[in-house]
């Protein structure tokens, strides 16, 4: 038996996004022929950058730049592209709070979108999710690495914050060992912004999780995407946002991930370039699809993996070290 999943990076559905919504239809974001897409997989696992409230204030940090929330509507977006999960383990989930925080979590569950990485308190945050089609199971984990101010607590609500700089946690190492699934994906939200490859502690500790059994690691947190070495895609890159565009790095070209799992083969990984415009994403086509097949063709290769595009313009991995 074999499972199609989408996965897509940095998904910020407030500011610009939440304005945007105002006016228009949600599904209206993202074009219906990539919404065909996520919708005809059998999972949607995406970083939910943002929280889904209409209550809390900000959090009382005079550094803190960028506070991020989306109105209850933006759920039905997500349910239109087909989502099964979210990951809430990232540096915006607590912008506005506790209660801000739990809202959301409640919001996407009404809607019966799995939430993992945050919670009411760190029991919660560092549960799994298990997702099943068909019959198949995929457990699935989320940790950020940054802010540490945004940790749940025994008594507080907050994401499952980790220092991975100083390695991957028991805990997270035993539950990708231990959980009840065909496969497991860990999600993590780690490294610096707007960066082309992993920094050497993310390589660490990518390779750590799949030691431990990862079927795949698929991070997020750069708004650009990454090279993909086996199992490990680094990077997810940007899907939906009003983010300003670096003219060099050029965080509007992205792509989203389509994983195929099958317990008695390897993972396969293709990807599909997306552009990611100010508050609507679409496919990409011509030479900004050009661009994006040339840039992943060059990370990956500082990989030792090897990138086809098929006659519909995908992007296949072939090979890579394990």
């Amino acid at each position: 038996m074999t499972v199609t999943v989408v996965l897509a990076g940095d998904t910020m559905l407030g500011r610009g996004v939440a304005e945007a919504l105002e006016h228009v239809e949600p599904a209206s974001l993202v074009s219906p022929r990539l919404a065909d897409l996520t919708r005809a997989a059998d999972l949607f696992v995406l970083n939910l950058e943002c929280c889904v409230s209409e209550r809390g204030s900000r959090w009382a940090n005079p550094d803190k730049a960028f506070f991020f929330r989306a109105p209850p509507v933006a759920v039905r977006l997500l349910t239109h592209l087909g989502v099964s999960c979210v990951t809430l383990a990232n540096n915006h989930a607590l912008d506005f709070g506790e209660e801000a925080l739990l809202e959301t979590v409640g919001r996407l569950q009404a809607a019966g979108i799995a939430t993992v990485g945050a919670g009411a308190d760190i029991e919660a945050a560092r549960a799994p999710a298990v997702l099943e089609a068909d019959g198949f199971r995929l457990g699935v984990y989320g940790v950020t690495d940054h802010p540490a101010e945004y940790a749940a607590s025994s008594s507080r609500g907050g994401v499952a914050y980790e220092d991975l700089e100083r390695g991957v946690p028991d805990w997270l190492l035993d539950g990708i060992r231990s959980i009840r699934a065909e496969a497991v994906l860990v999600t993590p939200h780690w490294g610096p912004n707007m960066t082309t490859a992993p920094v050497p502690y993310v390589r660490v500790a990518a390779d750590e999780l799949v030691g431990a059994g990862a079927t795949i690691v698929a991070g997020h947190s750069a708004h650009v995407f990454h090279g993909v070495r086996g199992r490990i895609l680094y990077d997810l890159g940007d899907f939906l946002d009003d983010y300003a565009t670096d003219p060099l790095l050029r965080n509007d070209l992205g792509l989203l991930f389509f994983v195929t799992l099958d317990h008695s083969v390897p993972p396969r990984v293709e990807a599909v370039p997306i552009k990611v415009g100010y508050c609507a994403t679409d496919l990409a086509v011509g030479e900004e699809a050009s661009w994006i097949a040339d840039r992943f063709r060059s990370s990956c290769r500082a990989f030792d993996t090897h990138v086809r595009v098929n006659d519909e313009g995908w992007l296949e991995v072939e090979s890579g070290r394990p």
